[in-house]
């Protein structure tokens, strides 16, 4: 069978065809014989997505009955220089199909699904910190409200109530932060591949600001929770038990 070296826009080749580098495709020619497209180059932001390039001779090799060319591209001059080029040629061969699309008009088309999806996640991402960081707190002040009578022992044999809240919020504060660096350690560890590529694209800073915003969250709402709950009267929480 043979191989014919070929090269696919990235995002095609791993969530459409769930393919890497080096990885081989089978398609069949027009003669019914099966041969193999080995990816040789990733292409990023590219026009190409959906296609798999390859050599022109080897396109004319296994589909002799092709008609010609059915995409062109075209370097003009950019901006509004760009116009008259389109219309002309349009006036002129419009009547055989052509069709004139700008390069980010078309780069748009072919990412406006991927921003839905991405703002979709992005929503419910953000949906699900905030109940996260809610649910954070009230589990502190769940914890704190059950060991108020153990606060109330401290308490009466000179514990200060400055002094139990600061040492309430160091215990919670330090089990937060052990959190967010542990998730944040392990999500480097799964994105390794993707931030050492030299065709990464990921937004570093609006990760940084989403971690950032999740430990000082978190780190308010421990501080509201327990000074919530230590309010009250914790010698009356120590005579109830």
């Amino acid at each position: 069978t043979p191989v014919i070296p070929g090269v696919i826009d990235m995002n095609t080749a791993t969530y459409a065809l769930q393919k890497g580098l080096g990885d081989v495709i089978e398609y069949e020619a027009a003669s019914g014989e099966r041969f193999d497209v080995k990816l040789v180059g990733l292409l990023q932001t590219s026009l190409l997505q959906g296609s798999i390039v390859i050599s022109e001779k080897n396109f004319i090799r296994e589909f002799p009955d092709a008609g010609g060319y059915r995409y062109f591209l075209l370097d003009a001059p950019s901006g509004e220089q760009a116009r008259p080029v389109a219309e002309q040629l349009t006036r002129m061969l419009g009547d055989r199909g052509l069709q004139m699309i700008p390069a980010f008009q078309r780069l748009n088309e072919f990412n406006a699904v991927q921003n839905t999806y991405l703002s979709i996640f992005s929503t419910l991402g953000g949906l699900g910190l905030l109940l996260g960081t809610i649910g954070l707190a009230v589990v502190v002040g769940r914890n704190v409200l059950e060991r108020r009578g153990q606060l109330g022992l401290m308490q009466a044999v000179g514990f200060t109530r400055k002094t139990l809240a600061r040492m309430v919020l160091d215990e919670h504060w330090f089990l937060h932060v052990l959190g967010v660096v542990l998730g944040i350690v392990a999500a480097v560890v799964a994105v390794l591949p993707k931030i050492i590529s030299r065709a990464s694209d990921m937004p570093l800073g609006l990760l940084i600001g989403i971690n950032g915003a999740i430990l000082i969250g978190g780190l308010l709402f421990c501080a509201v929770a327990a000074r919530g709950v230590l309010r009250g009267s914790l010698v009356e929480a120590l005579r109830s038990e």
